[in-house]
C-alpha cells in the first residue's frame, strides 16, 4: 500500500479558536472539514510543505520557528495509507483568505467535533482539545 505524507496545521487565533477548511466540490472527501495543509513533495520537509501550502491555500505567511509539532494521524484508506503530522501555529502574517474554493470556519476547541471530518482527522480532535 502506498504511503502518503501530508502535513497539517492547527492555526490558532488570539481567542484560542482553530481554523478549519471545508473541502470543495470536485475533490475527494468534498464537504468534510479539515486542518489546512497538504501533501509533502519529494525533497520537502513537512514544515516547508506547510509554509508553501498556507501561502498557496490561504494567502498567509508563516515561518518554521512558528510551527510546533503536536501529534500525528496514521490512517489506512482504500488505496493508500496516510501519515499526517499535525503542527500548531499561533503566528502568521495576513488574514486567511480561501484561494482554492474552500470555505473557512474558526471553531472553539469545544465545537471541533461538530464539524464532519475525514476519518484520519477525527482522532486528532480530543488531543487538540486537551492541549488547548
Amino acid at each position: 500500500m502506498k504511503l502518503v505524507l501530508v502535513a497539517a496545521v492547527a492555526l490558532i487565533d488570539t481567542d484560542g479558536r482553530v481554523l478549519l477548511a471545508q473541502r470543495p466540490e470536485g475533490k475527494s472527501l468534498a464537504g468534510l472539514w479539515e486542518f489546512p495543509g497538504g501533501k509533502v513533495e519529494a525533497g520537502e520537509t513537512p514544515e516547508a510543505a506547510l509554509i508553501r501550502e498556507l501561502h498557496e491555500e490561504l494567502a498567509i505567511e508563516t515561518w518554521q520557528s512558528c510551527l510546533a509539532p503536536l501529534t500525528f494521524a496514521s490512517h489506512s484508506y482504500d488505496n493508500f495509507h496516510l501519515l499526517m503530522p499535525l503542527y500548531v501555529c499561533r503566528r502568521w502574517n495576513g488574514v486567511p483568505v480561501p484561494q482554492e474554493g474552500q470555505t473557512l470556519a474558526w471553531s472553539s476547541a469545544a465545537d471541533l467535533s461538530n464539524y464532519p471530518m475525514p476519518p484520519a482527522d477525527v482522532p486528532i480532535i480530543p488531543i487538540l482539545r486537551d492541549w488547548l
